[in-house]
């Protein structure tokens, strides 16, 4: 009996898993890191539940912040690697996929995070600095009972501490001022005695310190927080948290102020970078994708004249950093971004990098702005600028301009991405406005290859045959294997499959399911099977054939294999075709075009068969006679004098039927001659 495997962890338990080994390093912890990540965990089960609560708030988020500095993860580096990790996580996370806002509220929960950890910090300093405020007042009351030794006390924790320490009288002037204090501010230590404290402040946190310093005075606060910025005597700001509270005389009225006070800049500086780094590309300084469809909903909102999206996708970028190195490539996107930026200079655009070697640019419309195409131009000219290595770039661009008022971001960017595949589809640095049909035509098509695993799997798909007949006899020689999902036919399967990588799958299935329909009555003849150009190229073809006779039982006659002529060109398969003749089987070449260097593959391989391109035979049907029937007729004679039989698809109408009769071709195939029907109608017949 074997154990049962461990039961898959939980998209919450891998964000805990990740962010364990992020802090573990950042702060010692009493705890295991099993122990640390069963903690994280429940922190993960706050922040994704805060994340998909209904009205939303960041609130409950504060005590993950809080909850972290609790269990001492108070490094350094403990508050970046947690924000990165949870701010990869969460947009990534497919349970959050139906959030509404998703961004804004990661953006407000990992604030929240941060808020938390910056205030529980906060009081964990300022407990300590109360620890310190208690010693001073345990020292001013030793004091009086044993002065000297009080004294010694007070001034060496006075003196020693890192906190700044200010005693003032309750005009607010300064009686004593420690050396940490002093050095804060860059000032002589002895040059702040009398001096009144908030002149130290800046002048608007100046004029709220007043405040407060009446209101403790006055006994209507006992003890005050907050974040305040004082001056340094160059003027440069210096972000502290302060703790004010009374420092009673023997009577119990208060006779003095006591405003401790930490240096929090460099957390302040911290947190701004934190801020700078969630919304922006940390190569090249641009707007990341959250920050730019949040930029793109404003400017859309609020447009007068509309706007433009133009989607950017780098051509044969890999080529860069294949060839020179990243290094190499990384200076040329942060070029590119910044002469995308100069470019829309005196404009109201946004420039972004989307991800990878792709770039977007929103430009609010004004009567001043180029026309679309005048701004292609523009981009495609700064980008083909070479750099001082040599290299530039070009690009296809996608173009959606002045979408609909109803359209939300996410249709908007969706339709850039969509025309900017249509443009690439097009060649190197070719750009395409939106079109709204063809971009219905692309999402349907884009469905389907979406869905088309999962059809499989579901044996949504069939196989088909389609007799191969004598064109003069009509008698019938064997059957072509055809693919049919619903309404697309053959040729649309193979293409989606080609698309989407599910191809070599799809064919071996197909092979299969054919190779058992097949090996039934012998009226059914032999088996015509074509393979897509990724099956013809595959290094385990000749095994997969084998292996699919051996199940299915087909005789080794009655198979005929036909390899895509054009990816033969591409990658020589004299080898393929050479074993699998070598194993019984007959090779064959489909959708052969007829060119010089397809010819050449005649010499070249094994083949005693092929199939001639449905493209020829169509452009033939389209045209009157012409030079180009002739030359198709004499190259058919040609190959077969040469021993190799010469097969016509898509025969769809009398008239074909009879001008490749007269040809003289071996074999067809087409609706006129007979349809393609499934397994259990051709046994029918």
């Amino acid at each position: 009996m074997t154990d049962a495997p461990p039961p898959a962890r939980t998209r919450r338990q891998e964000i805990a898993r990740e962010w364990m080994r992020a802090v573990y390093p950042t702060a010692y912890v009493p705890m295991s890191p099993v122990e640390i990540e069963l903690y994280l965990l429940d922190l993960v089960d706050v922040v994704a539940e805060a994340l998909r609560a209904e009205p939303f708030t960041a609130d409950p988020v504060v005590v993950v912040g809080e909850r972290l500095v609790e269990a001492r993860f108070t490094g350094p580096e403990t508050l970046r690697r947690t924000v990165d990790v949870l701010g990869r996580a969460l947009p990534a996370d497919p349970g959050a996929r139906d959030v509404p806002d998703l961004v804004t509220r990661v953006v407000a929960v990992l604030g929240g995070v941060a808020a938390g950890f910056a205030a529980a910090l906060r009081t964990d300093a300022l407990d300590q600095q109360e620890e310190v405020k208690r010693a001073l007042m345990a020292a001013k009351l030793q004091a009086e009972r044993v002065l000297e030794v009080s004294e010694a006390r007070f001034r060496e924790v006075f003196d020693s501490s890192a906190l700044g320490i200010a005693i003032t009288d309750l005009d607010g002037r300064c009686v004593e001022v420690n050396e940490a204090l002093a050095g804060m501010v860059g000032r002589d230590r002895a040059g702040l005695a009398g001096r009144r404290l908030v002149e130290l402040f800046d002048p608007v946190d100046g004029v709220a310190m007043e405040s407060t310093y009446q209101a403790v005075a006055a006994g209507r606060e006992v003890r005050v927080r907050e974040r305040r910025r004082l001056l340094r005597e160059d003027g440069e700001p210096v972000w502290a948290h302060l703790v004010v509270s009374p420092l009673p005389a023997a009577d119990g009225a208060p006779a003095y102020h006591v405003t401790m006070v930490e240096d929090v800049s460099e957390l302040h500086l911290l947190q701004k970078n934190l801020d700078f780094q969630l919304l922006h590309d940390s190569l090249t300084g641009l707007s990341n994708r959250q920050r730019f469809a949040t930029r793109l909903e404003a400017l859309h909102g609020t447009s007068a004249h509309g706007i433009t999206l133009y989607h950017l996708g780098l051509d044969a970028f890999s080529a860069v950093n294949n060839g020179l190195g990243h290094a190499v490539g990384d200076r040329l996107l942060t070029e590119i971004g910044h002469r995308l930026e100069t470019l829309v200079q005196g404009e109201t655009a946004v420039v972004a990098r989307m991800g990878g070697d792709e770039f977007a640019i929103v430009v609010d419309n004004s009567p001043t702005t180029p026309s679309v195409p005048a701004m292609v131009d523009r981009i495609n000219e700064a980008l083909g600028r070479p750099m001082d290595d040599g290299t530039a770039a070009a690009a296809a661009i996608g173009v959606v301009d002045r979408p609909p008022a109803a359209w939300d971001v996410a249709e908007i960017l969706r339709a850039a991405d969509a025309t900017l595949r249509r443009a690439k589809a097009c060649g190197k640095r070719q750009w395409l406005p939106y079109d709204r049909h063809a971009d219905q035509l692309f999402r349907t098509r884009q469905a389907r290859a979406a869905r088309m695993p999962g059809a499989l799997a579901e044996r949504e798909l069939e196989v088909e045959y389609q007799p191969v007949v004598d064109p003069t006899t009509r008698r019938v020689l064997g059957h072509v294997a055809r693919l049919r999902w619903d309404d697309l036919g053959h040729d649309e399967c193979v293409a989606l499959a080609e698309e989407t990588g599910l191809s070599l799958a799809l064919g071996q299935w197909a092979l299969g399911e054919a190779a058992a329909d097949a090996n039934g009555p012998a009226s059914f003849g032999v088996l015509h099977f074509e393979l897509s150009p990724m099956q013809s190229r595959d290094e385990d073809l000749v095994r997969t054939v084998v292996r699919t006779l051996e199940e299915t039982g087909l005789p080794v006659s009655r198979l005929r294999v036909f390899l895509d002529a054009r990816s033969m060109l591409d990658v020589p398969g004299d080898d393929t075709a050479q074993v699998l003749r070598d194993n019984g089987i007959a090779v064959g070449l489909t959708r052969f075009n007829g060119g010089q260097a397809e010819l050449s593959l005649l010499d070249d391989l094994p083949v005693d068969a092929l199939v001639l391109d449905p493209s020829v035979v169509r452009r033939l049907a389209d045209r009157p006679p012409s030079f180009l029937h002739e030359a198709v007729s004499r190259m058919v004679a040609l190959i077969r004098d040469s021993g190799v039989s010469v097969t016509v698809p898509d025969v769809s109408t009398p008239d074909r039927a009879d001008w490749w009769t007269g040809v003289g071709v071996d074999a067809a195939y087409g609706d006129h001659l007979a349809p393609a029907v499934p397994v259990y109608e051709l046994s029918d017949a």
